[in-house]
């Protein structure tokens, strides 16, 4: 790869462009969320309060999105506001990245496009609200997340509140595994299940520090170990969802998509807006409680990795 033609493609807002002048720690997020995973106008509202959080700890947030056949790293306030009222932009993960840019329309990154660009950019940590991984089925669908592919190659730390609870949480586990990718849990020994808690799953290692989670991934890449580390923490108590209840409601969800025939890139955004639904809304506030946590958790491990 072309490393200096592909940075081409890249465009820092003013706010990042000083701070990596500055030498300050950066943490991407990603645009998905935005433009498909909440509806608006809680998804701007949430975006500029995790934005704001990062910031409070000294970090630069830089939420990335694909604009005008450029890679965008870092959004002002109407570029924010044209993701979350557009209705139609492209979920761009690695297979979309070079679609969306040479057409010049409007991309939202997943968690695989964001990483992409991230690196790209020299942002070694991120900050989303779940990773992608094996779709309940997937022995016969084989819907598999790009998510986990990109952990295993592209070297950024991804900060997350565990998978989605949609998900076959332990093939996905197992296929990180296969993959070489660390899997850290912060706050508990067990790996999280976005919505609630605990997935039943114990995580590898538990590491509660950022001077730890920083050395830890440090290590890793100094030793030539190419690939993604994620580092999972459980939403804060006072907002999760009880797991037989959740899990009743995504087993509800999931017929319905299977009677519509939902399936590959609408699947998620469907899976979500059921059980917004389904949970008259709560599922929504625990959605948003647990991304401002992980904004948290990122922003003080690249805080760490910058001290490093």
């Amino acid at each position: 790869m072309n490393a200096d033609l592909a940075r081409s493609y890249l465009v820092r807002s003013a706010p990042v462009a000083a701070a990596c002048a500055a030498g300050r720690p950066v943490v991407a997020l990603e645009s998905t969320i935005i433009a498909h995973g909440m509806p608006y106008p809680q998804n701007v509202r949430t975006a500029r309060e995790v934005e704001a959080v990062i910031r409070a700890l000294g970090a630069e947030p830089a939420t990335i999105a694909v604009i005008g056949g450029r890679i965008r790293i870092g959004l002002a306030d109407e570029e924010l506001e044209l993701l979350g009222r557009s209705g139609q932009a492209h979920k761009v993960s690695r297979r979309d990245l070079p679609a969306v840019l040479a057409s010049g329309e409007l991309g939202a990154t997943t968690v695989a496009g964001t990483m992409i660009c991230a690196a790209l950019a020299g942002i070694e940590v991120f900050v989303t609200g779940g990773i992608g991984g094996v779709h309940r089925g997937a022995a016969e669908s084989f819907d598999i997340s790009a998510d986990l592919q990109e952990l295993a190659k592209t070297s950024v730390a991804v900060v997350c509140a565990g998978a989605k609870s949609v998900l076959d949480i332990g093939l996905t586990l197992e296929y990180l595994e296969t993959h070489g990718v660390p899997v850290l849990a912060c706050g508990q020994d067990n790996f999280p299940a976005f919505y609630t808690r605990d997935s039943g799953f114990r995580a590898p290692w538990r590491m509660d520090d950022p001077a730890q989670q920083a050395r830890f991934v440090r290590t890793k890449w100094d030793l030539g170990l190419a690939g993604g580390v994620v580092l999972a923490t459980p939403v804060p108590e006072a907002a999760a969802m009880p797991r037989q209840e959740i899990a009743a409601m995504i087993d509800q969800a999931l017929a319905e998509a299977a009677q519509q025939g939902t399936t590959g890139k609408a699947l998620t955004p469907f899976l979500l807006d059921r059980i917004q639904a389904l949970t008259g809304g709560r599922s929504l506030a625990t959605n948003i409680a647990l991304v401002k946590h992980n904004a948290e958790v990122g922003a003080r491990l690249a805080l760490a990795l910058a001290a490093l």
